[in-house]
């Protein structure tokens, strides 16, 4: 997957991604070969989760300030 369809993923996406990948590594059959690129789509997804979180966080914030300011006023 590339980073444009990446940015248009959801939270629970990304989360149902990482959990079939920590799955087929934790196959038997999973082969060494494959392990280099599991890692690297696992950071990608880890990066999407990062940045909802993120962008959650500062949207959350910014609702509780202005509940807070409108008990000041």
């Amino acid at each position: 997957m590339d980073t444009i369809q990446d940015n248009n993923m959801t939270y629970t996406q990304a989360i149902t991604e990482l959990e079939e990948i920590v799955k087929k590594m934790q196959s038997p059959e999973c082969s060494i070969d494959n392990l280099s690129q599991y890692t690297a789509r696992s950071l990608q997804l880890l990066k999407v989760c990062k940045a909802k979180l993120t962008q959650t966080d500062e949207e959350l914030r910014k609702v509780l300030a202005e509940m807070s300011d409108d008990k000041q006023q």
